[in-house]
């Protein structure tokens, strides 16, 4: 079948790519309002663009047309931390997906703990297996609907010591949670390790003339 896109609304689009782009890993975002409230919530449209300076961005979109209380920490603190969950945790990231009001905080509704960070104001959460400190870079808008990617140029790492071995994570040890469509969740399948692409034999291909 092919599907016409210009025929979709902006949710059934969502829908669709939701499905697509999987899985997509989750930005478990701590963030501080100027008035001391400590804001919780997941983005899976989460990726880093850059090792240098270390750069991580998140795309946040609106609800109803209304800007998101992460967004607008964000742009009025210009500071954030990225905690990353891993799957013993999912229940409690899915349940911070639920929209509160400004004034409420997620973090005191799910009775998590939090212990603050090394350099920026915003707190992190104290379960997370790894929590990176963050000062938003830019902004960028997308689309018709209001989404924005932000930059955060991560400043300090939090990483427990189990899951730290030669400058790498071990990945296998995190089981790091991922969103797939709708209210799914996943975690690592099966790895499979291969050879680095500089050690793998090219392929052949016999040209005719």
């Amino acid at each position: 079948m092919q599907v016409d896109i210009g025929a979709l609304s902006p949710q059934q689009c969502y829908r669709l790519i939701s499905g697509i782009v999987v899985p997509r890993p989750i930005a478990w975002i701590s963030s501080r309002s100027p008035e001391g409230v400590v804001n919780l919530a997941p983005f899976s449209c989460f990726t880093f663009v850059s090792n240098s300076p270390l750069m991580v961005g998140i795309n946040i979109g609106r609800k109803a047309g209304r800007e998101k209380d992460t967004a607008r920490n964000i742009r009025t603190l210009g500071e954030f931390v990225v905690n990353i969950a891993d799957w013993s945790m999912v229940e409690t990231v899915h349940a911070s997906a639920v929209e509160y009001d400004t004034h409420e905080s997620e973090v005191e509704s799910l009775g998590l703990a939090v212990e603050p960070s090394g350099t920026i104001t915003p707190p992190r959460l104290t379960m997370t297996p790894i929590g990176m400190e963050c000062r938003l870079h830019s902004i960028t808008a997308f689309g018709d609907t209001g989404a924005e990617f932000f930059v955060g140029e991560v400043r300090l790492v939090h990483i427990a010591d189990a899951l730290y071995q030669d400058g790498r994570i071990d990945t296998r040890a995190l089981q790091p949670v991922c969103r797939i469509a709708g209210a799914n969740y996943a975690t690592l399948g099966e790895i499979r390790e291969l050879k680095p692409v500089a050690q793998t034999p090219k392929t052949v291909v016999e040209r005719r003339p």
